[in-house]
């Protein structure tokens, strides 16, 4: 049982030392440049990172700042307020968006989501929010507003459940507490449940992150891969970490092309890693190393 409980840490460690030797001619070539130069060129050798950097930031906050309170308020209703008849199967519908395959939900939105974007959606946040420059340019439907609604969707069971678990942690008897001194059904959800489980439901958003900064084929679909650009609005084209990985690693022609897509990976690990591990140490946090406090 050790050495299978081992070998994961194996794996991980073959993954990241494969990463590294891969990618060993564009550290010594470019360095720390590499991630702060915004220029793509495989034809004269010239590579930078940034652009899918902002890319993979951008749709990943987009996916965020939808995600988050739909996720929240789902889980907020399946645990105080759902009738126990529909609990199960909300919870299971919730949970099941899960387990959909990323190109399904790819196909999905080329075919689906794009339209009513560029239909619908699109020109109403032109109208709106054009001010800000978040929405402006021409209306394609796909770019990083696009990818950031798919993302936003496949994150959301995983918020969802991992918020619903913290809460379900809480005693009943912070509810019970703040019940009898008077306050309203919200007002226990508010500072009887949500103040307690805050942490963890932190920690479920950045999971929730986790899963998204490395999100490939639905994010591939439907961005755009505008490689060397760097837009303001939301609506333009891009590319992000993963997606030019999927791209262009079987058309690498060069020894440097092909270590500029391993470092590329490279970064896109060890930020996944770090991610995923915070994320797991503010849930442990909640669900067993801190005691609820009195509301």
């Amino acid at each position: 049982m050790l050495l299978c409980a081992l070998s994961i840490f194996g794996i991980v460690a073959l993954i990241a030392t494969s990463l590294v030797q891969g990618s060993k001619l564009t550290l010594g070539l470019f360095g720390w440049k590499f991630f702060l130069s915004s220029g793509w060129d495989p034809i004269n050798g010239n590579f930078g990172a940034l652009p899918f950097i902002y890319g993979t930031l951008v749709t990943s906050a987009v996916s965020l700042v939808i995600a988050v309170p739909l996720a929240v308020g789902v889980a907020i209703f399946i645990t105080e307020m759902c009738p126990k008849m529909l609990r199960g199967p909300l919870a299971f519908l919730t949970e099941l968006l899960a387990a959909i395959p990323s190109v399904v939900y790819g196909l999905w939105g080329v075919f689906v989501l794009v339209p009513l974007l560029r239909q619908y959606v699109n020109p109403a946040l032109m109208k709106t929010l054009g001010w800000t420059g978040l929405f402006q340019g021409p209306n394609l439907g796909i770019g990083m507003f696009a990818a950031g609604v798919i993302l936003a969707i496949m994150i959301l069971p995983i918020i969802s459940s991992l918020t619903r678990e913290v809460m379900i942690a809480v005693p009943y008897t912070q509810r019970e507490a703040v019940l009898a001194l008077g306050a309203t059904r919200w007002e226990m959800i508010r500072m009887g449940v949500l103040r307690n489980a805050r942490i963890g439901i932190v920690g479920s958003v950045i999971l929730g992150l986790g899963r998204a900064l490395g999100e490939t084929m639905a994010v591939t679909m439907v961005i755009g891969n505008s490689a060397a650009s760097i837009s303001k609005s939301l609506l333009a084209p891009g590319y992000s970490m993963a997606s030019v990985i999927a791209n262009e690693f079987s058309e690498a022609t060069s020894d440097t092309h092909t270590s500029a897509l391993i470092e590329i990976g490279l970064a896109l690990f060890i930020i996944t890693i770090l991610v995923n591990a915070l994320a797991r140490l503010l849930v442990w946090a909640v669900t067993r190393g801190a005691p609820p406090r009195v509301a």
